[in-house]
């Protein structure tokens, strides 16, 4: 698909239409995002059919999508429902209802599909290996278990934010025996599945009482970075979090900032479910997915199944340099000098780089000032701000922070300025590290000044008065002796070593 694709999704609590287009690098990027609190679920009557109220709602907010796919030149657009119509008795008249009135195909989603698509969105765009999935729609709740990037286990709850309040709650907030009520529910559900219980893994949350969660959360914290995808919350994080929002009352509820208004009612019994779920399986981390269903959908249409996570952060930084359109013969010939330095260094022991942090310089190098594509002269500042605050799949918000650190270093009070916000998040000698790193990218780099690919090899031999750097060109090489010979005494401060350069 070179074009526009849309997908409408049809929720219990929210209908959604997104619409999506492919950018230079192949990704799919929203260009619209139109959201309805149709609240479907509240027209299912007790003989689980969705009222003459609900079909007319569902119809209305359909039409009012299908006059905005129309003003848009779509390749594709896909509609699926989710719980309330699944579990309505009257769905195949409302399917053929939709089809006749609209003119859209309503998929309705079994369980599994609905399980699936967010756990393939998650193995997709994060980092994990292994991990439980939870979605808490507005009336169904849907979990995975899923090791070595497989979906192992999968279940259905046929209970979801919205219907939690409308089961338990008389009010517009619980009571406390509701709450009590509420919790007994949550736990009896939960403590069913035995795959879960003590896996001591990472929980990932999809959706959008997660998403709020985690929008109250970084404005609590006066979170430094932007992006919510991979956001990471310690579970007595999310206990206090929880035990805050219990304590407020529905006016405080609707102002908290980070949340929708629509959602205040919601959100607290979402949280009881997310913290029964961690306290359950003593999760070691709650991390939201920003990606979810409707991203597993275009998923599995494009017959992309389950990625490596080498995969997912491949696919990163394959967007990255597309889009800013780095020259890799040039990354190429900068990361052989690095590395060679690198094993240099190692082989002299005045370094111990592992495996890992080769592969952590390895990506610097490809994103090294990368915003002078944006402009050359602040090329530093725009390779920080971009690096740091780009959702970059595959990278958690520290890993994120550690490559815009070193990618962008220019010197080292430009360094300090960058790293002040987050010292809680580094110990000093993390941070020394990260600078040393950072400058033997800068003086890598100047050995390829000239974009010529003039240097061939480098050794490094210990003197009596410090490192000797034997640099072996193929020509001439007066601008890169001079950049290096400037970069030098940043690298020889961090290394504690004098460095002399020797070019033949």
């Amino acid at each position: 698909m070179n074009g526009k694709c849309a997908i409408i999704d049809i929720g219990s609590n929210t209908m959604r239409l997104v619409i999506y287009k492919r950018d230079k690098s192949g990704r799919l990027k929203e260009v619209e995002n139109v959201k309805s609190v149709a609240r479907l679920r509240n027209y299912l009557d007790h003989d689980e059919y969705l009222t003459e109220k609900g079909v007319h709602k569902l119809i209305t907010t359909l039409s009012s999508f299908r006059s905005i796919t129309d003003s848009h030149q779509l390749e594709e657009v896909k509609c699926v429902a989710t719980a309330t119509i699944r579990q309505a008795a009257n769905r195949k008249v409302i399917q053929e209802m939709v089809q006749r009135e609209t003119g859209f195909s309503m998929m309705i989603l079994s369980e599994y599909e609905e399980a699936y698509y967010g756990y393939l969105a998650v193995v997709n765009t994060t980092p994990f290996t292994e991990g439980i999935t939870i979605d808490i729609g507005g009336g169904s709740t849907e979990i995975t278990y899923f090791k070595d990037r497989k979906l192992v286990e999968y279940h259905s709850f046929p209970f979801g934010a919205l219907s939690l309040k409308k089961q338990f709650v008389q009010s517009e907030l619980p009571t406390h025996r509701e709450k009590e009520e509420i919790k007994r529910f949550i736990k009896s559900q939960l403590d069913s599945l035995q795959w879960i219980i003590d896996k001591r893994l990472p929980i990932i949350g999809i959706g959008g009482s997660a998403r709020n969660m985690v929008q109250i959360d970084q404005v609590m914290k006066n979170y430094p970075l932007a992006g919510l995808h991979l956001y990471e919350m310690p579970p007595e994080d999310l206990r206090l979090l929880c035990l805050y929002v219990n304590s407020l009352s529905i006016d405080k509820l609707q102002k908290l900032e980070g949340l929708s208004k629509d959602r205040a009612e919601l959100m607290l019994p979402a949280m009881m479910v997310f913290d029964e779920l961690v306290s359950i399986t003593k999760a070691t981390s709650f991390v939201l997915s920003r990606k979810g269903l409707r991203e597993g959908v275009f998923y599995e249409s494009m017959k992309n199944p389950a990625s490596k996570a080498s995969d997912v952060l491949t696919g990163s930084f394959d967007d990255l340099i597309k889009d800013y359109e780095i020259n890799m013969e040039g990354v190429k010939q900068v990361t052989r000098i690095l590395i060679c330095i690198v094993d240099e260094l190692n082989r002299l022991k005045v370094l111990d780089v592992n495996e890992e942090e080769r592969m952590e310089l390895t990506r610097a190098a490809t994103v090294f000032q990368m915003g002078g594509y944006i402009d050359a002269e602040s090329s530093s500042q725009h390779t920080f701000y971009l690096l740091a605050n780009r959702t970059i799949d595959g990278l958690m918000h520290k890993e994120r922070l550690r490559l815009a650190l070193m990618a962008s270093y220019k010197n080292k009070t430009v360094f300090k300025q960058y790293a002040n916000p987050f010292r809680k998040w580094f110990t000093e000698e993390e941070l020394s590290v990260l600078r040393l790193y950072g400058a033997m990218l800068k003086f890598s780099y100047s050995l390829n000044a000239t974009k010529r690919n003039v240097v061939e090899k480098v050794e490094v031999t210990q003197e009596a008065d410090g490192l000797l750097f034997h640099i072996k060109t193929c020509m001439q090489s007066d601008a890169e002796e001079y950049q290096a010979e400037r970069q030098r005494k940043h690298l020889e401060k961090l290394l504690k070593h004098p460095i002399h350069l020797k070019f033949y």
